[in-house]
């Protein structure tokens, strides 16, 4: 498996170096904090993906928030989605709250949409989601986000939460594998 990943990191394409994406976390965090400067979020990061981008987000924020997370996932460290699996659901009670989503890619868009749909079935009165990535497609997505931090080619990626097969999320920017 080393190999692979070696191989896969070897001869991807940089498409945002880590300078791009922490501008682009500085525009989202700005973005949050104007818009929800009345208001107490409850963050929830959305795990194994998000981690990063919660991580970066956070100390950004001057909004008072409180943080939990969820975890509902497509790949399970494969290369193609599934259906939602979940396996971690926020503690925190989300009946009468504003919740922020933040995720690291916004793809096809069906997690998001699961989530979203989980916050409204627990009695969430606003949802909004940030996603670091969004990636363009040549058709429509069933949900979108609120705060975008880069647009990208429909490519698969890695890097600042985002995985190959469960690997090189920690890579220092956002990288597309070849084709």
């Amino acid at each position: 498996m080393l190999e692979e990943i070696n191989r896969v990191r070897a001869t991807a394409d940089l498409l945002h170096s880590e300078q791009e994406v922490e501008a682009a976390i500085d525009k989202i965090a700005q973005e949050i904090n104007i818009a929800f400067a009345d208001r107490n979020p409850l963050v929830l990061c959305v795990i194994n993906g998000g981690i990063v981008a919660a991580g970066k987000l956070l100390p950004r924020l001057t909004i008072p928030l409180t943080l939990d997370s969820i975890h509902a996932s497509r790949y399970q460290n494969q290369t193609s989605g599934g259906s939602v699996k979940w396996l971690v659901q926020p503690e925190t009670p989300l009946k009468g709250r504003t919740v922020l989503i933040v995720d690291d890619i916004l793809d096809e868009g069906i997690t998001l949409e699961a989530i979203y749909d989980y916050c409204r079935e627990q009695g969430a009165t606003a949802i909004y989601s940030a996603v670091l990535v969004d990636k363009i497609l040549d058709h429509q997505k069933t949900v979108t986000a609120d705060f975008i931090g880069l647009r990208v080619v429909n490519r698969y990626l890695f890097g600042y939460g985002m995985d190959y097969k469960g690997y090189l999320r920690n890579a220092p920017g956002i990288y597309a594998c070849k084709e």
